[in-house]
């Protein structure tokens, strides 16, 4: 596999791991809001993977060999909560509220996963550059 496939590979890996940072972000942020219906409650992000690969048939040439890309980033299904805080201006009229769905500590945890496969994926940029620049120096020995 030629080094520039490597840097694609790991440079979508990397983008589509930003993106599951900032969807849980995003969640992480929007934990605390109430709305005044379930419709309008706010629903936890959840970002969907797929791979990039160019022997793909009919598939458009991305330039690269392998790798990953965000297909699509979707609502997570579970149910929101329902609190009766009739105070809240934004109740409705039997006086509930509806919470989001996000918890804090999934939130917590995908972050975290997601923010060790960016690194994961940082390394393996280094050491491709770190093996190119070796051989490079022998090349020229």
């Amino acid at each position: 596999m030629a080094l520039e496939h490597m840097f694609g590979i790991a440079g979508s890996a990397l983008n589509a791991q930003t993106a599951r940072m900032n969807a849980s972000a995003s969640n992480l942020s929007n934990a605390g809001t109430v709305a005044g219906s379930d419709k309008d409650a706010f629903r936890a992000k959840r970002t969907e993977f797929k791979t990039i690969l160019a022997q793909h048939a009919g598939a458009v040439s991305t330039g690269l060999a392998g790798g990953v890309q965000v297909s699509r980033i979707t609502d997570d299904p579970k149910p929101v909560a329902r609190m009766s805080d009739p105070g809240n201006p934004s109740a409705d009229k039997d006086g509930y509220v509806y919470l989001s769905n996000v918890n804090e500590m999934t939130e917590m945890v995908e972050m975290m996963a997601a923010s060790r496969s960016y690194q994961n994926n940082v390394e393996v940029i280094n050491t491709a550059r770190q093996l190119m620049a070796r051989t490079l120096d022998i090349i020229k020995s």
